[in-house]
């Protein structure tokens, strides 16, 4: 008798709304991965190809802030011919095998960005020259205000 009254109109609706009402919690954030694909490694190994000549400058400009003009154009350029080197095999590299992850499975960087015995790592794109950007890895400030 109880069964009766009970009218199944109201109770499917507030089983409706209960249910469109929990799927609004669902996550919806991007994983922490979602951002390195193939094509980003594409794009990489692209612009390390590319672009990998201008760690000479920048490491000779670095040098040449910290040790003066003799290092610059002795030290800051074999460092900067070195991490040129570097940067046009690792562009290779993610050239030719962008389809695949092959860095523990991802499609991470290869090369590690906190190297100790370098004065920084390598960073996941070269460093732009002659322009401000948002990135931080391009320019080097002092603590003088002007």
């Amino acid at each position: 008798m109880i069964f009766k009254k009970v009218k199944i109109f109201p109770l499917l609706l507030s089983l409706l709304l209960l249910m469109g009402v929990s799927s609004t919690f669902a996550d919806i954030q991007a994983p922490p991965q979602s951002e390195q694909g193939p094509t980003r490694k594409l794009g990489r190994g692209l612009g390390n190809m590319l672009y990998g000549s201008t760690e000479i400058i920048n490491s000779m400009s670095d040098v040449n802030y910290s040790e003066g003009n003799s290092a610059a154009f002795s030290y800051g350029l074999v460092r900067g011919l070195g991490r040129t080197f570097a940067r046009i095999g690792y562009g290779l590299f993610e050239t030719v095998t962008f389809p695949f992850p092959t860095n523990h499975g991802t499609y991470k960087p290869p090369y590690n960005n906190n190297i100790q015995w370098l004065y920084s790592g390598y960073s996941e794109f070269p460093p732009e020259l002659a322009f401000e950007t948002k990135y931080d890895y391009s320019r080097q400030y002092s603590s003088q205000s002007w």
